[in-house]
């Protein structure tokens, strides 16, 4: 009885781990569902121009000038409240003592958390890699194939910044367009996955018999 609570005890909880994986996503989803407009509008607006940017500018440039607008309105807010505090003869402080004085160091536990959950995505993408390249499943790896055949005509027409601005807008107006197209986004969904799963299975029923099913018994 010791020895099974104990073997328990010494499994990863997988529902922890999802948990925590929620927790650092769900802020991110929050944003592009729209969930807060102004917050999401502002982080709409960030990343757009921040990509825009490394698209014309240098990344040290982009950088840089990020940095110098953001001191610019932090000095300006700091010598504005000073110039206030003097006129009001008021003692308030520091403008941004509450973020002065907020912990922003990383936990041992937080580095082993984020570093495991790491490690387990890594080795499920190394998984799913050798079991596609492999061809454990042949409709599965066919799939695959589609997919960076695909992949092989957008690479030819856009570099990866384009199409980092290009997932940007799709991230935070996809959302947006679903809700409003809900049920005839989900019918066409539904007929291109009926339509691929029928060529496929119409291309292995026509491969020889030996390879029509290659998945270990």
């Amino acid at each position: 009885m010791a020895d099974s609570s104990s073997s328990s005890s010494s499994v990863p909880d997988s529902s922890s781990g999802f948990s925590s994986v929620q927790d650092y996503t769900r802020p991110a989803l929050r944003l592009v569902q729209w969930e807060e407009p102004k917050k999401s509008g502002a982080a709409f607006f960030l990343s757009l121009t921040v990509l825009v940017s490394m698209a014309t500018l240098s990344v040290i440039s982009v950088v840089s000038y990020l940095l110098l607008t953001c001191l610019c309105c932090t000095i300006t807010f700091r010598v504005y409240k000073a110039v206030i505090q003097a006129l009001q003869k008021s003692d308030e402080g520091h403008p941004f003592r509450s973020l002065l004085e907020r912990d922003l160091e990383l936990t041992q536990d937080s580095v082993r958390q984020f570093s495991d959950q790491t490690r387990i995505y890594l080795n499920r993408f190394l998984v799913q890699t050798r079991r596609l390249l492999l061809v454990q499943d042949l409709v599965d790896s066919l799939k695959f194939a589609g997919v960076m055949w695909i992949l092989t005509f957008i690479g030819a027409v856009f570099n990866g910044l384009t199409l980092l601005i290009i997932a940007d807008v799709v991230a935070f107006t996809g959302p947006l367009l679903y809700q409003k197209n809900k049920v005839q986004v989900d019918q066409f969904v539904e007929k291109t996955q009926k339509k691929l799963d029928l060529a496929l299975l119409r291309l292995q029923d026509k491969l020889p018999g030996a390879v029509k099913k290659l998945k270990p018994e």
